[in-house]
C-alpha cells in the first residue's frame, strides 16, 4: 500500500456523506474523522445533523473522532482543527486503522491537502479596518501586489477571504514561518454530489424533519445552559435563524422559509469551494448519489486501484 493511506468523503450538506464514510470505514477497517465545524460542539446535534446512529453498521459501533469534542459556547478555528487531526490521523495510523476524513467545511479539508500553515497566523484588527472599506476589485489588487508564494492558495471570492488573505501577507512580510513536520500521508478524495433540484428536495425534507424532532428546544436548551445569542449567531445557519424565532423576529412560517433558502445557498457555496479545491491541485472522484450502482462498492474499487491494494 501506498504511503499512509487517508479516505475523503466530502460534499454539499445533505449529499449522504456521513452515511458513505461510515459504512467505508466499517468495511476497511477503519475510524471516521469528523470535518465539520460545527458537529465539533457538544448539545448541538439536531442543528447540525449529527445523527449519531449513522455511526452503528449492523449492529456494530463505527469509531468517530472530532465529534462532540467542545463545549458549546467556544470557539474552533481551522488552526485547532489541524492540529487535532494530525493528533488523530498518527494515533489511528500507528493502530493500522484506516483513517476516513469525512464532512463538509471545504476549508478543514483544504487545510489538509495543501499543507496550509497561515492558519495560525492572529488576527491583526487595525490593518483590517484599514482595508476594510475596499471593494473586492480594490482588495484583489492589493493582493496581487504580494509575492505568490503567500497569496497563491487565497480564496478571493469574497471581501472577507480577501482581507484575510492580505492580512496573512502583510504578515509575514514582518515574520516570516518555518514550515511544520507533519506526518506525511496519501490521500483519496471522493466528493459526493447531485441534480441542484435532488439536492434542494433533501434539504427540505431534512429540515422539516429536524424541526420536528426538536430542533427548536435544542437550541431552547443551549440558550438556558448560558450560550449566549451572539455565539449562535456566530454558529450560523440554523442557530442563526433558531435565535431570531426566538426572540419573536420570524414566524414559524419565515423561519422554514428563510432557513431552507440559507441552507441551500450554503450548499451552492459549499461545492464552488471544492471546485476552487480542484483548481488548486486537488483531485476529487465525483461520484454522483442518483446513479443506480452501490456507492459504496464504486469507491472501494477506486481505495484498491489508488493503494494498489
Amino acid at each position: 500500500m501506498k504511503g499512509n493511506p487517508l479516505l475523503i468523503v466530502l460534499g454539499p450538506t445533505a449529499s449522504g456523506k456521513t452515511k458513505l464514510a461510515v459504512s467505508l470505514a466499517h468495511a476497511l477497517n477503519g475510524e471516521v474523522i469528523s470535518a465539520d465545524s460545527r458537529q465539533v460542539f457538544r448539545g448541538m446535534d439536531i442543528g447540525t445533523g449529527k445523527d449519531l446512529g449513522e455511526y452503528i453498521v449492523n449492529g456494530s459501533q463505527v469509531p468517530y473522532h472530532l465529534i462532540d469534542h467542545k463545549q458549546a459556547g467556544e470557539r474552533y478555528q481551522v488552526d485547532a482543527f489541524k492540529e487535532d487531526f494530525y493528533k488523530v490521523f498518527e494515533f489511528l495510523t500507528a493502530r493500522k486503522k484506516l483513517p476516513v476524513l469525512c464532512g463538509g467545511t471545504g476549508m478543514y479539508i483544504h487545510s489538509i491537502l495543501q499543507h496550509h500553515e497561515y492558519t495560525s497566523i492572529p488576527v491583526q484588527q487595525e490593518f483590517r479596518e484599514s482595508i476594510q472599506h475596499y471593494d473586492i476589485k480594490k482588495l484583489r489588487e492589493i493582493l496581487s501586489t504580494y509575492p505568490v508564494d503567500r497569496t497563491k492558495y487565497a480564496d478571493q471570492s469574497t471581501v472577507k477571504r480577501l482581507i484575510r488573505a492580505i492580512e496573512i501577507a502583510e504578515y509575514l512580510k514582518v515574520h516570516p514561518m518555518a514550515a511544520k513536520v507533519r506526518p506525511e500521508f496519501n490521500p483519496l478524495v471522493i466528493g459526493l454530489t447531485a441534480d441542484v433540484e435532488v439536492r434542494r428536495a433533501k434539504i427540505w425534507k431534512r429540515l422539516e424533519s429536524r424541526l420536528n424532532h426538536g430542533m427548536i428546544e435544542e437550541v431552547e436548551s443551549l440558550m438556558k445552559a448560558g450560550v449566549s445569542r451572539d455565539m449562535l449567531i456566530f454558529y450560523g445557519l440554523e442557530y442563526k435563524f433558531m435565535v431570531a424565532y426566538l426572540s419573536g423576529e420570524l414566524s414559524f412560517q419565515e423561519l422554514k422559509e428563510r432557513l431552507f433558502t440559507a441552507i441551500c445557498q450554503y450548499a451552492k457555496r459549499q461545492m464552488t469551494f471544492f471546485r476552487k479545491m480542484e483548481k488548486d491541485g486537488v483531485k476529487i472522484h465525483w461520484i454522483d448519489t442518483q446513479q443506480t450502482n452501490p456507492i459504496e462498492t464504486r469507491v472501494i474499487e477506486l481505495y484498491k486501484e489508488h493503494f494498489s491494494i
